[in-house]
């Protein structure tokens, strides 16, 4: 599976950048959809955060989706990778 690997920033309310990847299955191109995700994904961490919009989430590159990525995206429609303060 082919997917869509879209770069986000998104500032918590304690100051701190998170940056995270929400990678989709490369049909999906709907914007809105896709901050959707990163949305529910912000809802689940214990702290708060700002907005998620095109400004903090860019269309970044395609790749070949590994087994665990497909696995997650067969169940929920994305997959996130956690690359700083996530946690």
């Amino acid at each position: 599976m082919k997917v869509s690997v879209w770069d986000t920033y998104v500032t918590r309310a304690d100051g701190k950048i998170m940056h995270f990847d929400i990678l989709v299955p490369k049909e999906v191109q709907d914007e809105e959809k896709i901050f959707g995700y990163g949305k529910t994904y912000l809802k689940g961490k214990p702290f708060n955060t700002g907005k998620l919009s095109a400004k903090e989430c860019q269309f970044c590159h395609i790749e070949s989706a590994s087994d665990i990525v497909i696995n997650s995206i067969e169940k929920s429609g994305f997959h996130i990778i956690e690359m700083e303060n996530c946690n």
